[in-house]
């Protein structure tokens, strides 16, 4: 069975699984099936069975496994504490330490009682927001919301439960109301006609929108009417998707939960999820071009798929959260509390169409963001280079995005021979130095990986890699020639994961070059296998049982130290918005730990101005006003996550608003700021720019984007402090042991 690259996914107390905004998406839901009690038991049978004898490091199915899988299900059935009653769980808690004997035993009485009361207590709140939403909310009234909803204990009673309902409704269309007041008090004043190129694209569609808007100011009785005919819309809309719904789909959410209880890359994948996961996989984006993944009962950004159309606009960001999304110019549709593939069919849609998402950013403030579906192309996918010049010497850049590879097809395109391929190009140049870009690269093939490690150095060990009951295996570069032996670079970022963390860890190892970026990258250090269910079965009448998708190695890096949990710590922090937020692998609930085994031998570098090209970076960071606001942001950004009540009057929701939209403006020149480099194709792609319009037209943004960022400019000051004379190669071992190549990360 092939391994595949597992993708980035967060922990948000939940189960769920990333969904990337294409034709292929995954979901926890299988396809509609008649009930089949004794199939749900083969499935748990099958679950622990592979786990227990293929994963790397599984759990004892025990007392304490049973406590963590009560509460992930439970909080993967009601994350907001709006269906369930105290009482439901005090019934349910009974349960609590019960559940590893009813897995041993394919019990499934607890799961038939969590979705009886689930059924009850679903069509009891269909009621609920049809009462609430049926006359005006009085904004008046001096109230709040806390929207902490993991702390928020379940309520005591229906009465108690109502008003949890009606509070979160009157967030949601307090929100809307807002924007639609701000809305008609610009047009007011005239704001839209004073539109210019400063705009943001967003603000720009909705100075069109106000221009092309001919009908009369609206009352704030028309308004708020408006909020409450689209919730209500969202909310019939939700409650008709989970009409659809059977038993069969809230089981897969009741075997994910003991999956993820393993850890968190291992999930059950449903039929009609492997199929699209499988599909997924290809590399073919449609949509936006972004990642997604659900925190409690909302949406999340994890990921920009690089060259799609989010990724091109500049206003979507990985941690924004989706509360609402609109078809053009229709109202928004609330998604909040929606399943992950239905919010993504919301998203997708036809080439050329607006979808405008109402999004919540890190610091708290709210923003409509309009975007224009396109298809995300595969050679975005694919490794590129730029040339800059810098105090009159010539630097390169290799953007890689993934590490792909077609392991039906050896002649096909690999990133390992795509960048050797711009490693010469950029020789032929003259440059004298290289920039590696891998930020927010998840992963790929640990094949191109070893071998695009092997042209920075002569030849050794890349990487080591651990299998359950077997001896480590030391996978390494076997070609002595280098490729490319000057000044290197190494960018990441919190998002480069797995192969990423790999190549960057080789280099840091052999000190072959300098890894600059975030604090550490995301700390992904373990392998998946997808397992067909099928396969461990005779009985080909069951039907299609799905897949399961569990961790079965674990790698290393060549100093012994394992990339998992800790990721690779840089060795100059560069600050980032997320400098002071726990992000990646070390957020996630049950995530394996961080482990030490035998170094390989290695032999470094010997680069005698290392040290001081290093210090040198790290006081121009310190000195850099660029970097100093953007570490203030990052601790206004964590600040800002911690703080969960929101007032639900209007004229303190909207000074609230005001007051953090006016906070944020002080951080806009990180946005605007531009480095006055001038990055430009090499000959190859000039002469393909000049045939192509829609090819010249990605690598103008591309540059453009290059042109802005504040942290290639710091990576070009590295390569500069390197142009020391004084490095000497050192010999490396020639006798590395071979080891197998498996599969992808």
């Amino acid at each position: 069975m092939n391994a595949i690259w597992s993708f980035m996914k967060r922990n948000y107390k939940i189960i769920g699984v990333v969904a990337i905004l294409s034709i292929a998406l995954l979901s926890f839901f299988p396809l509609k099936e008649k009930n089949d009690p004794e199939k749900d038991k083969m499935l748990i049978e099958l679950l622990t069975f592979i786990v227990e004898k293929g994963h790397y490091d599984p759990k004892d199915i025990d007392d304490n496994f049973s406590k963590g899988v009560y509460t992930e299900y439970i909080m993967g059935l009601d994350p907001s504490k709006r269906i369930f009653l105290q009482s439901d769980i005090d019934e349910f808690a009974k349960y609590e330490t019960l559940l590893d004997d009813q897995i041993k035993n394919k019990d499934l009485s607890f799961f038939d009682l969590t979705y009886s009361r689930l059924m009850q207590r679903t069509k009891e709140s269909e009621a609920f927001y049809k009462e609430i939403l049926d006359k005006p909310f009085d904004y008046t009234i001096d109230e709040e919301i806390n929207t902490d909803y993991e702390k928020t204990p379940y309520a005591a009673n229906k009465t108690e439960l109502k008003d949890r309902w009606r509070k979160q409704i009157k967030l949601s269309t307090l929100s809307s109301l807002n924007d639609k007041l701000k809305y008609e008090e610009d047009k007011k004043n005239g704001v839209f006609e004073k539109a210019n190129d400063s705009l943001t694209a967003s603000e720009k569609k909705r100075a069109e929108k106000a221009k092309k808007d001919k009908e009369g100011p609206k009352s704030y009785e028309e308004l708020e009417k408006e909020t409450r005919e689209s919730s209500l819309k969202s909310l019939n809309e939700l409650y008709s998707f989970m009409k659809d719904l059977n038993r069969d789909d809230y089981f897969s959410i009741y075997l994910n939960a003991i999956a993820e209880g393993f850890d968190p890359h291992t999930n059950y994948m449903a039929p009609d999820d492997k199929e699209k996961f499988d599909v997924s996989m290809s590399g073919k984006f449609f949509g936006i071009g972004a990642r997604l993944q659900k925190k409690n009962d909302f949406t999340e950004i994890t990921e920009l798929i690089s060259g799609g159309p989010a990724w091109r606009g500049k206003e979507l960001e990985a941690g924004d959260v989706v509360m609402k999304v609109a078809q053009g110019d229709a109202e928004p549709v609330d998604i909040v509390g929606m399943r992950l593939d239905d919010v993504v069919k919301k998203i997708k849609g036809p080439k050329d169409t607006e979808v405008r998402l109402t999004v919540k950013k890190s610091d708290g403030t709210i923003k409509v963001i309009s975007i224009i579906r396109d298809e995300v192309e595969i050679e975005e996918t694919y490794a590129k280079s730029s040339v800059v010049e810098k105090d009159g010497k010539k630097y390169g850049i290799i953007y890689l995005p993934k590490f792909y590879i077609n392991f039906e097809n050896k002649d096909d395109r690999d990133a390992a021979k795509d960048v050797a391929i711009e490693v010469e190009r950029l020789k032929q140049e003259g440059v004298q130095g290289i920039v590696m870009d891998v930020r927010d690269n998840g992963g790929g093939s640990l094949r191109t990986v070893v071998d695009i490690a092997g042209l920075f150095i002569k030849e050794g060990p890349i990487v080591q890699v651990k299998t359950t009951g077997k001896n480590k295996e030391v996978l390494s570069d076997k070609d002595s020639r280098i490729q490319w032996d000057g000044p290197l670079v190494v960018m990441i970022n919190n998002f480069s994961a797995s192969a990423s963390e790999i190549l960057a860890a080789a280099i840091q190892d052999y000190k072959r070059g300098v890894i600059i970026g975030s604090k550490q990258s995301y700390g992904k250090g373990t392998v998946q296998n997808v397992y067909g269910l099928n396969d461990f079965i005779r009985n080909s009448s069951v039907g299609d049982l799905g897949a399961l998708k569990t961790t079965t190695q674990k790698f290393y890096r060549i100093n012994g130290g394992s990339t998992q949990l800790k990721g690779v710590s840089s060795d100059v922090n560069m600050p980032d918005r997320f400098s002071h937020i726990e992000i990646g692998e070390r957020d996630m609930k049950n995530a394996m730990p961080w482990d030490k085994i035998d170094a390989a031998k290695f032999e470094p570098w010997k680069i005698e101005n290392y040290d001081a090209v290093i210090a040198n970076s790290k006081n121009r960071l310190a000195k850099n006003p660029q970097f100093q606001l953007i570490d203030e942001n990052a601790k206004w950004i964590s600040k800002r996550r911690d703080e969960n009540v929101y007032s639900l009057q209007l004229d303190k929701f909207k000074k609230e608003q005001e007051n953090l939209d006016a906070e944020a403006k002080k951080y806009k020149p990180i946005s605007d700021y531009k480095n006055k480099l001038e990055f430009k194709s090499l000959p190859n792609e000039m002469a393909m720019m000049e045939k192509d319009s829609l090819f010249k037209e990605k690598r103008v943004r591309w540059h453009e984007s290059l042109s802005k960022d504040v942290y290639v400019e710091e990576a070009l000051n590295v390569l500069s402090d390197m142009q020391s004379k004084n490095v000497v190669k050192a010999k490396l071992p020639s006798k590395a042991k071979k080891g197998k190549l498996v599969g992808s990360l």
